[in-house]
């Protein structure tokens, strides 16, 4: 099961590794320097947290722009037709159902984290905001517009409201010493490490 979705994976790994590499370079550089020159307190793990936020969102331009060959496919604008054409398990049901929710899970954590949202509304909201913006963006450009796409989207954002909120909760009943910035320093850290070896 976990095949598929871990060779999409590293797939998409493998086609973004160079402009976030140039990203992260120029970001960190800029950062650093900004930091350096204001003096303002560094906290370890909202400065990984905000690194993280702008590469998802360079690395899901990139993946939603690439002039892939759409020539075997059309428009969609009946909700569930591409959906159910996928065999569950299969090679195109783990890049295409299962990618396009975990495509955009982050998004959902992320704007749920900044805004500090307590309900899931204005998530899915921004989160469907997002994603047919991005499916007119694709038409336009050659792609395909899939309406498929976006209730898979906008599933994947409310699933990372949902681990934003879960965290959250475990977060508030976790002892004091967990809280501290230090630790979460540290677990950030070990964290990034723990993602970089997988790659």
């Amino acid at each position: 099961m976990l095949g598929p979705l871990s060779r999409t994976i590293h797939g998409v790994v493998d086609f973004t590794w160079p402009m976030v590499v140039i990203s992260i370079v120029i970001i960190v550089s800029f950062r650093i320097s900004y930091l350096a020159k204001t003096k303002e307190h560094v906290s370890i793990y909202k400065e990984l947290l905000m690194l993280s936020f702008i590469i998802y969102i360079l690395c899901l331009f990139q993946i939603v722009t690439f002039q892939d060959d759409t020539s075997w496919s059309s428009n969609n604008f009946i909700p569930l037709k591409e959906i159910l054409r996928y065999h569950m398990g299969s090679r195109l049901f783990f890049k295409n159902v299962l990618g396009n929710m975990i495509l955009f899970m982050p998004y959902g954590f992320f704007i749920s984290y900044y805004l500090q949202n307590k309900k899931p509304h204005l998530t899915v909201f921004l989160t469907f905001i997002a994603s047919i913006s991005i499916e007119i963006v694709q038409m336009v450009i050659g792609r395909v517009f899939d309406i498929d796409d976006i209730l898979l989207n906008v599933l994947g954002g409310f699933c990372g409201y949902y681990l934003y909120f879960f965290l959250s909760s475990l977060g508030e009943k976790a002892p004091n010493l967990l809280k501290k910035e230090w630790f979460l320093n540290i677990i950030s850290i070990i964290l990034l490490i723990g993602i970089l070896m997988m790659l």
